[in-house]
């Protein structure tokens, strides 16, 4: 699939008619309808950040849930999410066009062949992490799974900057989830070539967003899942200097980062690092499906999971991680809240 993905992306592109484009730009929503209830006036609850719309989710909650019947919410949700990504549609320029298929929708300036076959992969995808990750994953109830490609890098970092603080320096990324009142997917037309891996990872975080687990296992649950998927190419390092790297890094105060999550958020070695350390921890866990899915469960960001895996797995996740690293268990090495500096992460960065 990647290779089809690349040959799509590579064809050269034909002149857009930019009469037929304009044709396609429809008028933004300024008013969500639904039957027999007052509409939610969408226009009113968007601010705007770096040129571009922002609804408060927030506020259309509060919308749906006084709707009632279910299956009225959940159209309603829908109805609101496409309406918002009218008006981002509008901010980007008509050359962005907007298309769903089935629960997938696609905002791009992708040619239609290619866009047709991403938001095929985005259906079959979901379908495949739901059986791969048996009785963990599940598609999110309401909504739909929303794929944004923007044209180029700087007009993807000017969107993302709005979830993320005014000060600081932050890791990069070719991809991300945004689970913030609406989940969304974000990427570069310039990462296209990795498009495939990046909905495989991110669609996985959608599928476990309703569980409050800590950032290394939503992390690891991804990166597996986006392997088993997407199978990666031979790395920059081999497996030994990866694990040279490791042992050369972690330490105590490391090891406490990467519990609560911060480690992830590092801007040097540290975030690779962290993203592996994920992956190797999961895969050695994961290894007893059952006993693995119902610490998955439990598991609880609180503690980064060492309660769970204390009852469900029969392990303290302090000595797993040391003799993964070929260290002697040492008890500094738990995860251990009182040492955390802030509130820890869920993951899905």
């Amino acid at each position: 699939m990647l290779e089809f993905f690349r040959s799509l992306v590579s064809t050269p592109k034909r002149a857009a008619d930019p009469q037929a484009v304009a044709r396609h730009v429809p008028v933004p929503t300024t008013e969500v309808t639904a039957s027999g209830s007052p509409g939610f006036p969408l226009s009113t609850h968007l601010s705007h950040h770096n040129g571009f719309p922002y609804l408060d989710w927030a506020a259309a909650q509060t919308w749906v849930d006084g709707l009632g019947d279910p299956t009225l919410q959940a159209d309603a949700w829908a109805r609101c999410e496409l309406a918002w990504l009218e008006h981002l549609q509008a901010s980007l320029g008509p050359a962005y066009q907007l298309r769903q298929e089935g629960g997938a929708v696609l905002l791009s300036t992708l040619e239609p062949h290619v866009a047709r076959a991403m938001l095929d992969y985005m259906g079959k995808t979901l379908q495949r992490i739901v059986r791969l990750l048996d009785g963990v994953a599940q598609a999110p109830a309401w909504g739909k799974d929303l794929l944004i490609v923007f044209d180029d890098e700087e007009t993807y970092y000017r969107y993302v900057s709005h979830y993320y603080p005014e000060a600081g320096e932050f890791a990069g990324s070719s991809g991300m989830y945004i689970n913030a009142g609406c989940g969304h997917f974000v990427t570069a037309k310039a990462d296209m070539r990795l498009i495939e891996p990046i909905i495989a990872h991110e669609l996985t975080h959608s599928c476990v967003s309703h569980l409050p687990i800590p950032a290394w296992l939503n992390e690891g649950l991804a990166v597996n899942t986006e392997h088993r998927l997407s199978p990666p190419g031979p790395g920059l390092l081999t497996p030994q200097q990866m694990h040279d790297k490791h042992q050369g890094f972690w330490g105590a105060a490391e090891i406490q980062e990467f519990w609560s999550g911060k480690s992830f958020l590092r801007n040097d070695d540290g975030n690779m690092l962290s993203y592996d350390l994920a992956r190797i921890v999961v895969a050695q866990l994961g290894a007893d499906w059952e006993r693995f899915r119902s610490f998955v469960l439990a598991a609880d960001l609180g503690d980064a999971g060492a309660a769970a895996a204390e009852e469900h797995l029969g392990m303290a996740l302090g000595a797993v991680v040391c003799a993964l690293l070929e260290r002697e268990a040492d008890p500094a090495w738990m995860p251990n809240p009182g040492k955390w500096h802030a509130a820890p992460e869920h993951g899905a960065f």
